[in-house]
């Protein structure tokens, strides 16, 4: 289902036809976790031919209300009043992923060692975003983040220093890791390495207003580096090196830990949830798609979260273990499985009647569950 801080914007943006064919798909994309259309429409449940309604999907991902503008960041401001109206300091992440012909330039929102999509851009080319890419996508979401402080983490492919003078210039903290060949200085040294800076495992580093290449006008920054310790089977094989302008070590490890957040929001997006990399559409019918799963994921996200905080979640995923430190499960998974549970037993209530009529020792058992059943579905 469609997280309740959207509908109000969504019905508003969409007639009442196309807001009910939305909501047909979020909950689609829920059940069979995948985007191809011939997949969508073959669960599309109106009752036309199988072509008229595959063509039906076509029309909809071409609608010029379904686009990042007008659709999605709307609902990003709702998120951020509603959700994270609390949070002083919020971090985004800024990455790119790829596979075939197709290339998206991403930033997401961290949270709770996940991600939340708030903007993208399709490039037009293979391989590294540049420093302009960089700065449309950023500046399409700055706007939506004026009430909070902002940290921008970002890996080796956004290690340029004129993108940290950019964000410096916007008033935004940054750490952008960078390529041990890159060259540092400071006025007490001479330029050399990163790599040649004698980093080992178990090391870390902090040096204040240090320029960054051989040319002038790239600092001064704040330069962290990391080598993580060796621990039992574990080593890491090089160090972080971060730009930042944080103004500690401590900070800027911390900040740039949470960026991980977004290759898991990735993996959802693909073979770990929706499998978009199967999609064949491109252009604006792929910008489109994009939206769907950025509204199905967030609700999925919202709905997971509120669902462990009511501790339902044991009836919906596997525990975490007593000796396992990292939980099991994300609030996405807890989200996207919940709809899964409470389906079923609609489509097999005689089969379960029954059941619970044969193993009547187990009916108190069976009566929680019920409940625990309701209550998930006025969740959701």
């Amino acid at each position: 289902m469609i997280a309740k801080l959207y509908t109000s914007h969504l019905e508003k943006q969409l007639s009442r036809a196309h807001y009910l064919v939305l909501m047909l798909v979020i909950g689609i994309l829920q059940k069979v976790k995948n985007v191809k259309l011939e997949v969508l429409a073959q669960a599309l449940p109106i009752p036309i031919l199988f072509e008229s309604r595959r063509k039906k999907l076509q029309r909809f991902l071409d609608l010029e209300q379904l686009t990042i503008e007008k659709c999605w960041l709307p609902c990003v401001e709702l998120l951020l009043k509603q959700v994270f109206c609390e949070e002083k300091t919020l971090y985004l992440a800024i990455d790119r992923t790829s596979w075939g012909l197709v290339n998206i330039l991403m930033v997401s929102l961290i949270w709770q060692k996940r991600a939340l999509p708030i903007a993208w851009i399709l490039l037009d080319k293979k391989g590294n975003s540049n420093l302009e890419e960089q700065q449309k996508v950023l500046n399409q979401v700055f706007p939506l983040f004026t009430e909070h402080q902002v940290v921008v983490l970002g890996d080796r492919e956004f290690c340029s220093p004129k993108l940290g003078k950019y964000l410096t210039a916007k008033g935004v903290d940054f750490c952008l890791r960078q390529k041990q060949s890159t060259n540092v200085s400071s006025q007490h040294q001479l330029s050399t390495a990163l790599k040649n800076l004698g980093l080992s495992p178990g090391m870390k580093l902090f040096f204040q207003g240090v320029n960054l290449t051989n040319q002038k006008g790239f600092g001064p920054f704040n330069l962290a580096g990391k080598w993580r310790k060796n621990y039992r089977e574990f080593s890491a094989k090089e160090p972080w090196y971060l730009l930042t302008n944080l103004p500690n070590l401590e900070l800027a490890i911390r900040a740039y830990k949470k960026r991980f957040g977004i290759e898991e929001m990735f993996r959802d997006f693909k073979t770990g949830g929706y499998n978009l990399e199967e999609t064949k559409l491109t252009s604006k019918r792929l910008s489109t798609l994009i939206v769907l799963i950025s509204i199905a994921y967030t609700s999925a996200c919202l709905e997971g979260r509120m669902l462990s905080n009511m501790g339902l979640q044991k009836y919906l995923v596997r525990q975490r273990e007593p000796q396992r430190y990292i939980r099991r499960h994300s609030s996405f998974y807890v989200g996207i499985h919940a709809h899964l549970w409470v389906d079923l037993f609609q489509l097999y209530s005689e089969c379960v009647q029954e059941l619970m009529q044969i193993n009547r020792h187990k009916l108190p058992n069976y009566l929680k569950g019920l409940r625990a059943r309701l209550q998930v579905l006025s969740a959701l």
